[in-house]
């Protein structure tokens, strides 16, 4: 092991061992000391109920010259799976970046490989190192987290708000900002239910930080915030995720998922309430219409008989499911699905084909 690798190493073990102490205490593990504190939100704040369907104020924000930019980041391995969503994703964003209403600005990949791969002149890339080996214990996505507290410290990021999003998403039209009045805007999960694991969650919230209510039923993707509030944020949001991995009931009751209560847990330790906004996006084939939602988040398998019946749980005749294509990019212009299939999964194959027919090299 390198230097480097030792030293964050030694850095993280040493945050971890601290982290039951740090939320206790302050509701603040910071891995690096330049980042700010927690946040000094008053209680009245925190008391407000953030479930609405969007700022009231939208419409009339549209009509003034100041816009509220937002950048957007997307965490990705250097992975065939993760690069060739990478590139679906970014195509769409530069089509709608300029369009009506619009407040998006930046784009970055934040690339936790260690090493530059060959598409850094197509997309936006930021290098962080990925958590020393064995670190993440077989869990990838914690690399996410300590490659937000990189970036957040380390590049020079012009807009005052941040889009956290996923390799998987494909916007699919001009996006404004839907935070509002120091709320988040994120899509609430439903399989995000803190009151349901409150005895776990309690280890990380303590009871003297607020009912189990202030942790918002989200993940950190898609979420909308300000740049000073995510970087509060993010060392936190690191350090517990590594602590409930470490912590065998924690990461039996929340699997996969580990990850986003860890998430959802650091916004409320740093006072962060959000906008639960169901219409940020779909998850097709669940979701069957794409309407006024601004991404498709193609995480779910979509299987259908020729007939445009939905097989869910066996590979239908027709299929489109990400993970088809996990060791090589999907080719162009697959093949549309048959009559009778949602609005939902059409423009999903439609949009990934365009991508896939402009994008130079495709398949390289």
């Amino acid at each position: 092991m390198g230097w480097g690798n030792l030293f964050f190493a030694v850095l993280i073990t040493f945050s971890v061992a601290l982290i039951t102490y740090n939320i206790l205490i302050s509701a603040n593990a910071p891995l690096k000391q330049d980042l700010p504190g927690p946040s000094t939100t008053s209680s009245s704040f925190l008391s407000v109920d953030p479930i609405i369907k969007m700022p009231l104020e939208r419409s009339r924000r549209y009509g003034s010259a100041k816009k509220r930019l937002f950048h957007t980041a997307v965490t990705a391995s250097d992975s065939v799976y993760n690069t060739w969503q990478c590139r679906v994703m970014y195509y769409w964003f530069k089509k709608f970046k300029d369009g009506p209403n619009s407040e998006m600005g930046g784009f970055t990949r934040i690339l936790h490989s260690g090493k530059p791969d060959k598409f850094m002149d197509e997309i936006p890339t930021f290098i962080a190192q990925p958590l020393p080996s064995g670190m993440d214990q077989g869990y990838i996505v914690l690399n996410r987290p300590w490659a937000f507290v990189q970036w957040l410290q380390q590049a020079d990021i012009k807009e005052d708000y941040i889009l956290m999003a996923e390799p998987d998403h494909i916007i699919v039209k001009p996006m404004p900002n839907l935070s509002k009045d120091g709320l988040g805007a994120a899509f609430p999960f439903f399989y995000i239910e803190p009151k349901k694991y409150e005895s776990v969650l309690r280890k990380y919230f303590p009871e003297d930080k607020g009912p189990i209510t202030s942790i918002d039923p989200i993940g950190n993707s898609p979420v909308i915030l300000g740049k000073e509030s995510l970087k509060k944020i993010a060392p936190t949001w690191m350090n517990v995720s590594l602590a409930m991995k470490k912590d065998p009931e924690t990461d039996k009751a929340f699997g996969w998922v580990l990850e986003m209560y860890a998430y959802a847990v650091a916004s409320a330790l740093h006072g962060v309430r959000n906008i639960l906004y169901k219409d940020f996006m779909i998850q097709p084939p669940w979701d069957t219409e794409v309407g006024k939602k601004f991404i498709i988040h193609y995480t779910y398998g979509c299987d259908y008989d020729m007939k445009g019946k939905l097989t869910y749980g066996r590979i239908g005749e027709w299929r489109f499911d990400k993970r088809s294509f996990d060791s090589v990019a999907p080719p162009r212009n697959l093949s549309l699905p048959p009559p009778g299939v949602p609005e939902s999964v059409v423009t999903l194959v439609k949009m990934v084909n365009e991508a896939t027919a402009n994008i130079p090299n495709w398949g390289s």
